[in-house]
Formats: structure tokens, C-alpha cells, sequence
């Protein structure tokens, strides 16, 4: 068996699984690239093969904090009630993501400038103080310690909210842009999860579920448009049913979609206390 290994092979693959070589399958090139790049988004968005968890590491410019601090005041109606009118500040405090980035989790601050990189920083002096010999403290001490501090930063400092769409492509991080970063010193680490690049890890295209999942979409295509044609008669007394092509399609869909969200999903992450 041919492991296909480019979206040309994939789809030469799926073809052949509907009979192409032996019969004809209405479905035109463009139809099953669309087919195909469709099932490559559906397993991006379900699969946890599709997707995989990055920490991206970003500098911060002198374009992102002008663009953060030059936010324009815009007036609206409210759409639900129409009494209600007034301004919002239009957010530009985001910096820009690509866009095969479909979630981020968290965002740390990597300073140079800031406490995590200073000396007198109390982390930096636990770790300068207790933790040169390993038998000078207790690592369960250390750990309620470590705890405490990360209590107390909640507590105290908090965390700086962010914001994420992935049809935006942009990070909202809502802090004070003047005071806490520097342009061309300070970094930020994006905790996040991106797709799959299939030209890049060819593999992708030799997953089974993909495989039966786009195969079943480029036959749902080929129903569709057999359908238009339903009872049309053809040489040798064969007569078309499109109808009955589309709805086993539909049918092998449905089941590989019970099937990824009960199998190949990631688990749903619950807020506990």
C-alpha cells in the first residue's frame, strides 16, 4: 500500500478508496482539495494528534507598546437596547499571533528588567540561600515555601489578563504596557497549542481517522452531485442513485464524528476551587 505523504497522495488515496481505477468519481480536483482541507480542519480542531502544545517565545517591541498605548476612544449603540449609548476604548493592546495558533493557555513575563531577573528578587535568594546543597533543606519545606510565594503573588500582584480568538490572530494582554515591559528587553512566553503543519510532518496524512474521515466527505461530494442526476439512466441500463451514495456518507460521517469526541478528543479542563 502506497503511505501517502503530500496532500496530492492523500487525495489520490481517498479516491482510490471509493473505486477510482475501476469507476468513475464525479467529484472534480477543486471539490476534494476543498473536501480534504475541510477534514484537516475538523482533525485540527478535535484530535489531540492534530494539534500539539508550544511555549512561543515573543520580544516586545516599541511597535507593540505604542500600538498598546495609542487605544481610540469609539462611540456605539448598544444593539440590544437602543437607549443605551456611550464609548468604549477600541483595545489595541495585543501583538499579532499566526494564525495556526488555536488557543492560548497562559503568558509568563521573561524579564530582564523586572523582579524575575533581579538579585534581590525573594525567589532568586530561596534558590541562591537554600538550595545550595540539597541536604541543607527540606524539598517538602521548599515546596510549601515555593507555594506560599505563588499564593502570595496571586494575592498581591495577580495575573495580567489576556484575551484570545483564533480567527483574530491576536493575543490581548491587558496590563500596564508603559510600565511593564521594555521595548528590546522584555519577553513573553505563550503557553499555547497550534496545529499540525501537515507540509511540514508528512505522517499526518497516514492517520487512519483522517484518512476514513476525508475519504467519507469526498463521497458525500460525490452523492451530492450525483443527486442532481437521480434516475438519469446511462449505456448498459445502469441508472444513477446519488441519493443513496449521500446518505452512506452521511451516515459513515456521523460515526467518525461520535467516534473522534469520544475517543480522540482532549479532555475538557475543569476549574477546581
Amino acid at each position: 500500500m502506497a503511505v501517502p505523504t503530500s496532500k496530492s497522495t492523500f487525495q489520490s488515496y481517498c479516491l482510490r478508496a471509493l473505486g477510482d481505477g475501476v469507476i468513475d468519481i464525479n467529484v472534480s480536483d477543486d471539490q476534494a482539495d476543498d473536501r480534504i482541507d475541510e477534514a484537516l480542519q475538523y482533525f485540527a480542531q478535535y484530535h489531540y494528534d492534530g494539534i500539539e502544545k508550544m511555549y512561543l517565545k515573543h520580544l516586545i517591541t516599541q511597535v507593540d507598546i505604542d500600538r498598546a498605548t495609542s487605544n481610540v476612544t469609539t462611540t456605539s449603540t448598544d444593539t440590544v437596547d437602543s437607549s443605551i449609548e456611550g464609548s468604549f476604548l477600541e483595545g489595541s493592546n495585543y501583538i499579532p499571533m499566526p494564525s495556526a495558533v488555536v488557543s492560548v493557555l497562559q503568558v509568563w513575563p521573561f524579564t530582564g528588567t523586572g523582579g524575575g531577573g533581579s538579585m534581590f528578587d525573594l525567589r532568586y535568594q530561596l534558590h541562591l540561600n537554600d538550595l545550595y546543597d540539597l541536604s541543607s533543606t527540606s524539598v517538602i519545606q521548599y515546596q510549601m515555601a515555593m507555594d506560599n510565594l505563588d499564593l502570595l503573588e496571586h494575592i498581591l500582584v495577580g495575573e495580567t489578563p489576556i484575551r484570545f480568538n483564533q480567527h483574530q490572530n491576536r493575543l490581548y494582554i491587558d496590563g500596564d504596557w508603559t510600565n511593564d515591559f521594555t521595548a528590546g528587553v522584555d519577553y513573553i512566553i505563550i503557553e499555547c497549542f497550534r496545529k499540525v503543519d501537515p507540509t511540514t510532518y508528512t505522517d499526518i496524512y497516514d492517520d487512519i481517522f483522517l484518512k476514513r474521515y476525508a475519504t467519507a466527505l469526498i463521497k458525500q461530494q460525490w452523492g451530492a452531485n450525483l443527486s442532481k442526476f437521480n434516475g438519469v439512466a446511462m449505456l448498459g441500463g445502469v441508472t444513477m442513485n446519488g441519493e443513496t451514495i449521500y446518505t452512506q456518507a452521511l451516515e459513515e460521517k456521523n460515526k467518525l464524528e461520535e467516534q473522534i469526541q469520544l475517543t480522540f478528543e482532549l479532555p475538557v479542563n475543569y476549574m477546581v476551587g
